[in-house]
């Protein structure tokens, strides 16, 4: 059962208000010097001094965080060919910013309450799906899911938790009690580790859950999957790295340290990372610059392991936080802008920084490619979580929309790889155009294979 949010938990500690001014701390930025929290807070806030956002300010921090970029990585626009298959909605953890989860026993055998519109695959079904996409030419697959209760790191692990005196104590529930097994974590690695593709997948929550109830360290953990297949791992499940605010949106997730302690253990086995952001919710302004300085300094400890950032602005639709009045809506457009911004000029450390057209849309997306970010996400195919939490701008891009939107804006399109190591400049005068990077990739348009509906159900994409 939720408890509900009330104004004393959102009397926060942490506030956005400095000594500093945003006069001196543009004119740092603008020196490439780096910034402090106080610093990100008056720019985010287009100064601390007014309430509201200053809208000549705001283009002047758009404008140096846009010349940052340029210096950095240029004029290239990058973006990847690439599936998301989530294995399962099935979760109870209860985060209220969440709708892409179902509660985990509606999905088992004894449930006889409302169908759930929910979905857990199998190993055999993730490996086809991912096997479909990779012979039409994609070469990375995304894997996020819910903390299925039945969900173990492997036998072994499954065997420990069988055998726990409170099993409930641990999140876990057999999985001969579900309608559908999902089979274990290194079984879902492995299944989706087909024709050469990179996998992403497992963040430190998923990390967590496949450790519980053992003395295992992380290490261990992310050890086993990279064996399994798992390539890198994306940095989501970070919301905001500040427990005031964690324990609002998600007091049944990991707190900051664990998550920090988790990226730095999948580091240390040689996975490479992403990290994100998840702001426009409970928080403030001062949380997104803290949030953003521990990303800065696990960059730090990981020796550079973390090759993009990526903000995700909150899509309130259809979520418990909305639903129950703690929000009226996520962030503004001029919010996203100087999120986007600010992650440019504060994390000097980090190369890229991705634009989201899911979060976005297209015009927002190519907006924000001018406020500091230069990645372009990638072509999905399926993109369950913001659809199912309202998000209305799509599941897939083709390269050829790539190419248009990119171009639109006068920049180069740049086809890439996970680590952004290999690349493709494409030439708008040179169509057809597909993906070329990938084992099975050729050039071919990703969708011509195969009519768009038997595309959209082979995806995985729930009804």
């Amino acid at each position: 059962m939720e408890r509900p949010v009330t104004d004393d938990d959102l009397a926060f500690e942490h506030v956005p208000e400095t000594d500093q001014s945003f006069e001196n701390a543009l004119e740092k930025a603008r020196n490439g010097e780096r910034l402090t929290v106080d610093d990100g807070i008056e720019l985010l806030t287009t100064g601390t001094d007014s309430e509201g956002i200053d809208r000549h300010r705001k283009e002047l921090v758009l404008e140096t965080a846009d010349r940052r970029r340029a210096e950095v990585v240029g004029e290239e626009v990058t973006f990847i060919a690439n599936l998301n298959n989530n294995v399962t909605t099935a979760c109870n953890v209860g985060c209220l910013f969440c709708n892409f989860k179902d509660t985990a026993h509606t999905f088992e055998h004894e449930y006889d309450g409302p169908e759930t519109a929910g979905f857990t695959k199998t190993p055999a079904e993730s490996r086809e799906i991912v096997r479909g996409a990779v012979e039409r030419g994609i070469y990375e697959v995304c894997s996020v899911s819910g903390l299925h209760p039945g969900f173990a790191l492997d036998d072994e692990h499954l065997e420990i938790l069988e055998s726990h005196p409170d099993p409930k104590a641990v999140n876990y529930v057999p999985p001969k009690a579900y309608a559908v097994d999902p089979g274990t974590y290194v079984e879902q690695i492995e299944a989706m580790s087909v024709g050469g593709v990179h996998v992403h997948s497992m963040t430190p929550e998923e990390g967590y859950h496949a450790r519980r109830g053992t003395d295992w360290s992380y290490e261990e953990v992310y050890g086993r999957l990279q064996d399994a297949g798992l390539d890198t791992v994306p940095g989501t499940a970070a919301e905001i790295l500040v427990d005031e605010v964690r324990d609002v949106i998600c007091p049944g997730k990991i707190r900051t340290d664990d998550w920090l302690e988790a990226m730095e253990a999948a580091a240390n086995v040689g996975l490479g990372l992403t990290a994100t952001i998840m702001y426009g919710h409970v928080e403030n302004e001062a949380h997104r610059v803290m949030h953003l300085e521990q990303v800065r300094q696990l960059q730090e400890r990981v020796g550079g392991a973390i090759t993009e950032f990526v903000p995700l602005s909150f899509v309130h639709q259809n979520t418990p936080l909305y639903e129950h009045g703690v929000v009226d809506g996520g962030a503004s457009p001029d919010e996203d802008e100087l999120m986007i911004a600010v992650s440019r000029l504060f994390l000097d450390n980090i190369d890229h920084i991705q634009s989201s057209w899911v979060k976005y849309g297209d015009e927002g997306g190519l907006k924000m490619l001018n406020c500091g970010a230069d990645d372009f996400m990638g072509t999905i195919l399926s993109e369950e979580i913001t659809t199912r939490a309202g998000g209305e701008h799509g599941e897939f891009r083709s390269f050829a929309d790539y190419v248009e939107l990119i171009t639109s804006i006068g920049r180069v399109p740049v086809e890439r790889s996970t680590d952004y190591e290999s690349r493709r400049v494409i030439d708008p005068d040179d169509p057809p155009f597909g993906p070329q990077l990938g084992p099975k990739a050729d050039g071919t348009p990703l969708l011509e294979e195969a009519p768009a509906q038997a595309t959209h159900e082979e995806s995985g994409t729930a009804d």
